[in-house]
């Protein structure tokens, strides 16, 4: 589309910074800019509708409507006219407004009077802020230039709502980035912290949209331009051999060098915007096509979204350096990688991200460092500053950005309870795990990295009853070698001075995507092509990893466990690779591990009904309970709708866990359950109740959980227990906790 004439619309922009300019409340400045509009286009109307909330507009400024309608008229978004100029963020155009499908009369404006709308949305960076309307009388349709020049006001109006110009009273008025806001996510990792938000790809902020030297900004553009071209040709050539890496940075060269978005951009400054306002005009319309239902288009259209974050830090300065991160720092970002999480370091109190799943890579690291995590909580990276306070609750999936002082002396009090806990659970530290009744349980721990080590003294954990090696083969662009494994793994022993350490083989596919491994479509990744799956398929990358597992214990004992088996002989085969591998290492003259253990987990139902062949080869078996839970529900743990619908003190599953135990006992097979709901109290009563004397948490839950069971008499839960099945409930929860209570 060609910008109109060059003196029509930088005149209308100048004057449009010149009212900006004006020491002006926010309502006046809106009310001065709507009759510049409509004077300037010479329209009969010109109206702004802002947002009220995230699903309702409100008139607040117009020339040309009745005056009493000001912040009495609100539509929903898809509404009448501007409803749907809302709701599609795009333009809408018509001559016959009334005729037009989805009108809406509102009597209190008197628009009945006006025939042609033209409307287009005030957005930025996705967020949608309101939209700006002009009308007329006589009935036509607005040619592709008056659009053009109305979305240019309309970009400079989302630049300064963004700098608070048109704060005031009212909500729709309120100012940005100022009062508080609370965010409904999913919790990813269990506890809470008070902090400062850091947001791991800044806003970039344009104090000035408006140039009045097109040449000047062109040439800005192309300078900034030329340097993203050599960055991305320099991240090629370091990628060179590394197939995936070259496609992905191939899709970022074809942007970086198309002439259509560079054409567009300069349109864009030529009728009067600066190079950076330009850059986010094509940024923002983009991240509107994102909402497309094509994935492969998404992610295309994602690569421009960063390609223009790359041009926009260049062209304004901000955001190269991140700066120093703060005491207390909660991490906010749209989507991280573990890799770039691991960056930070455990200086983290939390970490909210707008997208991400319960079992992303991210959810991985932060439980492996014990710190609170809340994920999708919607829109937070557009309304968080980095230095704004921020209460993360990942217990409730809940943060509070700036909170008032009622909201913080309330969350204060939580966290003085959990260090009261905290304190409790220090003195049983040493004490061993022992019921009321006499029944010892062994309490281990969940590690994935080398630095989770040193929680093992300080949290009682008896040892590491799963240790995640995949973390080392995803925070990696290339696959870690078997030297650095083997490494790695004999640190991962010495730290743990004498205590077993269970290492479960590499773990990936479904939602842990090797940033090496070409990606497979999958209708249902996680019952795909993962686990256990890609190793006896992929066999290099299991023998490597066996090897350096093998050469790793040096003459100590080893504990390796295959995870996801879902019939017999997987496990059989899996072990004969061990098998081999250990006959390779004798004939090589290396030292073998003095007794090797080798176990399973137990992850799928198939396997409570395995021949009991299984349970014999077994040296021992771990009911991996975050999927064992999902597929005998059937019920994504990665979907919201369903994953909280099924309670895991259920009948039908603590059955289940039963008949296994109990066919692990017919062969003396150790079992232990290893999961989120291990580190639960009551959970983890239960499932002690129902024959289990080991289970693997997260360092931070050992102490509440020793802490329940050294004051409870496992013969009254299971009676407990008991009683609620032959009263044909549905789950023993009630029954429990009425129990906890009356003790």
């Amino acid at each position: 589309m060609a910008a109109p004439k060059d003196s029509d619309s930088r005149k209308l922009l100048r004057r449009l910074q010149a009212v900006m300019a004006e020491a002006a409340e926010g309502q006046e400045r809106l009310d001065m800019i709507v009759r510049l509009v409509a004077s300037s286009m010479m329209t009969d109307v010109c109206s702004v509708y802002l947002h009220r909330d995230e699903q309702t507009l409100e008139l607040c400024a117009t020339c040309g409507l009745n005056l009493e309608a000001v912040h009495v008229t609100r539509l929903r978004v898809g509404e009448g006219l501007v409803g749907r100029v809302a709701r599609s963020r795009g333009p809408l155009n018509t001559a016959d407004a009334p005729s037009t499908k989805g009108f809406r009369f509102m009597p209190e404006t008197g628009e009945e009077v006006f025939s042609s709308f033209l409307g287009v949305p005030v957005q930025r960076l996705g967020e949608r802020l309101g939209v700006l309307v002009v009308q007329s009388k006589d009935a036509r349709e607005f040619n592709e230039d008056e659009i053009y020049a109305l979305e240019v006001v309309a970009m400079v109006l989302a630049e300064m709502t963004e700098l608070g110009a048109f704060t005031g009273e009212g909500e729709a008025l309120r100012p940005r980035h100022a009062s508080q806001v609370m965010f409904k996510g999913v919790t990813g990792q269990e506890g809470a912290c008070e902090g400062t938000v850091f947001l791991h790809d800044p806003r970039v902020v344009i104090t000035n949209p408006v140039s009045d030297d097109p040449e000047a900004e062109v040439a800005r553009l192309l300078a900034a331009v030329e340097e993203m071209r050599v960055s991305v040709n320099r991240m090629l050539g370091e990628a060179s051999g590394d197939r995936a890496q070259e496609e992905v940075i191939e899709a970022f060269r074809m942007f970086a060098y198309s002439r259509g978005w560079l054409r567009r951009m300069e349109e864009d400054i030529n009728a009067g915007l600066t190079a950076e306002a330009a850059v986010e005009k094509q940024q923002t319309a983009a991240r509107a096509r994102m909402r497309v239902a094509d994935p492969y288009l998404r992610d295309r259209l994602a690569d421009l979204d960063d390609l223009s974050n790359r041009l926009l830090r260049m062209l304004t300065g901000q955001g190269r350096d991140r700066g120093v991160l703060p005491d207390k720092a909660v991490l906010v970002a749209r989507n991280i990688g573990p890799g770039e999480l691991l960056e930070y370091g455990r200086k983290l109190k939390g970490v909210v991200l707008e997208e991400g799943s319960v079992g992303s890579h991210a959810a991985i690291v932060a439980r492996a460092w014990a710190i609170p995590l809340v994920i999708q909580a919607q829109g937070i990276t557009t309304e968080a500053l980095s230095g704004d306070r921020i209460l993360v609750d990942g217990d409730q999936g809940i943060v509070h950005l700036r909170p008032d002082e009622m909201v913080r002396k309330a969350f204060g009090e939580k966290l003085e309870m959990a260090a009261q806990a905290q304190k409790r659970y220090a003195t049983i530290r040493d004490t061993d795990c022992v019921t009321l009744d006499g029944e010892r349980i062994e309490l281990m721990m969940n590690a994935g990295l080398l630095a989770d080590l040193p929680s093992l003294p300080s949290s009682g954990a008896e040892g590491v009853g799963l240790f995640r090696t995949e973390l080392q083969f995803l925070t990696r662009n290339v696959v870690p070698k078997r030297g650095e494994l083997a490494s790695l793994y004999s640190g991962v022993m010495d730290a743990a001075g004498g205590k077993p350490v269970v290492f479960r083989t590499l773990d990936i596919g479904s939602d842990k995507v090797l940033p090496y491994m070409k990606a497979f479509e999958e209708p249902n990744p996680a019952l795909g092509w993962r686990a256990i799956r890609v190793g006896l398929d992929k066999r290099g990358v299991m023998r490597m990893q066996l090897q350096a597992l093998l050469r790793a214990a040096h003459g100590r004992d080893l504990k390796v466990m295959f995870p996801f088996i879902a019939q017999m002989q997987e496990f059989l085969d899996a072990r004969g690779h061990l098998s081999r591998e250990i006959a390779r290492e004798r004939v090589l003259g290396h030292t073998l591990p003095r007794e090797i253990s080798v176990g399973a987990m137990l992850e799928t139902p198939s396997m409570a009904f395995a021949p009991r062949r299984f349970f014999e080869e077994a040296d021992f078996i771990s009911i991996g309970g975050n999927d064992l839970k999902q597929f005998f529900f059937a019920a994504d743990r990665e979907n919201e709708r369903v994953r909280r619908r099924y309670d895991t003190l259920n009948v039908s599953f603590l059955s289940l866990i039963e008949q296994i135990v109990a066919r692990c006992a017919e062969t003396a097979t150790p079992v232990s359950f290893c999961g989120e709901d291990a580190g639960r109290p009551v959970e983890a009563l239960c499932f002690v109740a129902m024959g289990l004397r080991s289970l693997s948490m997260r360092p931070a839950s050992i102490g509440p959980v020793k802490h329940i069971l050294l004051r409870t008499n496992l013969a009254e839960v299971r009676d407990v227990i008991g009683r609620a099945r032959e009263a044909g409930a549905q789950t023993v929860r009630d029954a429990v906790m009425d129990y906890l209570r009356a003790r």
